[in-house]
């Protein structure tokens, strides 16, 4: 488990949430809505929220523009990782990385088969870093947003998290 740096004071993060659905509006988005609780009560601000087709050019449109956006830090999918052939969204965003976080999916999975088993192989769960923008796709599924934000997310976004975090490497993440 992690542990928190005791001199290190906590910092929000500016998030973005993007929930990737055909068939969602905003008052059947679960998965959304869970991100935002639990970014919200991590003491985050969201500071945008969309829902889009699972469309390659919508997403990358929706992502270029909050890749480009200074302002925020943290961009969150749900949805769109699985693999019918609806389902875009690594390859719609894997493009836009400029370095990818492996571990993330790999993570995700180990931990998703602790609750589901080998029906975690469907997720093709994504992390990676554009232009100082920390991106995770995570599946549509609420239970795996859930597991995503209290196993890995919450504490890596968390700056008091030690022995080492994302949030610790914002200000670094454009060094050239």
């Amino acid at each position: 488990m992690s542990a928190h740096f005791t001199e290190q004071p906590f910092r929000s993060l500016r998030l973005a949430i993007l929930t990737v659905s055909d068939s969602r509006d905003e008052s059947r988005d679960t998965s959304g809505q869970l991100l935002r609780e639990r970014a919200e009560a991590a003491g985050h601000a969201v500071v945008a929220r969309e829902i889009v087709r699972d469309d390659v050019y919508q997403l990358r449109a929706v992502f270029s523009r909050w890749i480009a956006d200074p302002e925020i830090e943290v961009i969150l999918s749900t949805g769109g990782t699985g693999v019918t052939g609806r389902d875009s969204t690594p390859e719609a965003i894997a493009p836009l990385l400029d370095k990818q976080v492996e571990g993330f999916g790999e993570l995700f999975r180990q931990v998703s088969f602790e609750e589901i088993g080998a029906s975690t192989l469907q997720s093709r769960t994504l992390g990676g870093l554009a232009n100082g923008t920390f991106v995770f796709c995570l599946p549509g599924s609420t239970g795996a947003c859930r597991t995503a934000w209290e196993r890995i997310l919450q504490p890596q976004l968390d700056i008091r998290t030690r022995p080492c975090n994302f949030a610790q490497l914002i200000p670094r993440l454009l060094e050239r």
